[in-house]
Parts: structure tokens; C-alpha cells; sequence
């Protein structure tokens, strides 16, 4: 007697059980990846951004100033439109006392021999961060790579 070809539905059963596991898995690690390229891609374009009001204050040799708004969550360097940090994503500033107008909004203010006022940004998103770091003397910018809180 021959045994009829295929499989049974059992064995189907398993391999779809063992294929939504796996699914679930890759899903479960691409969200951290996610998570980590959003607040990476945030930092990196804030750090363009101080770069971008410190270059502009050597070149037209006159002070420029990069403002943030803490309750807005944006930024504005001079001369470009404001850009809004990503949905649930939370900032954080230490600046000169001269540089804070209101409670709401700080800023860096870079001379035209490239030093700044100087101070730090902490962006935040759920259990990460990434510090940004702004020298008076020098007004060298460094970001510093995520960590958890």
C-alpha cells in the first residue's frame, strides 16, 4: 500500500506557529532600531544645526544665535525655518543665564571668532539619550552616543 504525498495538518500547524514566533521576534528588534535611528537622526540634525549658526557667525563675522523652544520641542537656526523634533521625544537645555529670554526657550549665541556661549542640549526618547555638548572657548560641538537613563 502507498502512503499518500504532502503533509499533515499538524506539521502545517507547526511551521506557522514557528513562523509567527519569528516574526514576532524580528518585529520586536526592528522597533528598537527604530527607536534608536529616530533619536540618532534628531541628534545628529541639531548638531548640523549648531555647526551650521557657528560657521555662519565666522563667515559674516557677526554673533548668530540658535534658539530652542523646550515647551514647543523645536529649534531654529538663523536664516531657516524651525524644525519640530519627533512625536515624544523630550529636550532639555543647559544654557548661559544671558541666553535664556523666558522659561520656555533657551539658546546658544556663537561670535564671530567661532567661540559661543556654550552649554548643553539632552535630547530624550523613552529610555534613551544623546547629550550635545557646546564649549564656550572653542565652540566645538560633540555628540555623545546614546545611553540608557
Amino acid at each position: 500500500m502507498k502512503k499518500p504525498s504532502g503533509f499533515t495538518l499538524i506539521e502545517v500547524l507547526v511551521v506557522l506557529v514557528m513562523l509567527a514566533v519569528l516574526a514576532g521576534t524580528v518585529a520586536f528588534n526592528m522597533s528598537g532600531s527604530m527607536k534608536s535611528a529616530k533619536i540618532r537622526g534628531a541628534s545628529k540634525d541639531l548638531v548640523a544645526a549648531l555647526r551650521y549658526t557657528r560657521s555662519q557667525a565666522v563667515i559674516k563675522h557677526s554673533e548668530q544665535s540658535l534658539t530652542l523652544d523646550v515647551t514647543e520641542k523645536s529649534y531654529q537656526p538663523p536664516g531657516k525655518p524651525k524644525v519640530i523634533l519627533p512625536e515624544g521625544m523630550e529636550l532639555k537645555v543647559f544654557a548661559a543665564e544671558s541666553e535664556i529670554p523666558s522659561e520656555d526657550k533657551a539658546g546658544f549665541r556663537f561670535f564671530s571668532d567661532g567661540s559661543s556661549t556654550g552649554g548643553r542640549v539632552t535630547l530624550i526618547y523613552e529610555d534613551r539619550f544623546w547629550r550635545i555638548n557646546i564649549a564656550w572657548l572653542t565652540g566645538e560641538i560633540r555628540l555623545f552616543k546614546d545611553t540608557e537613563v
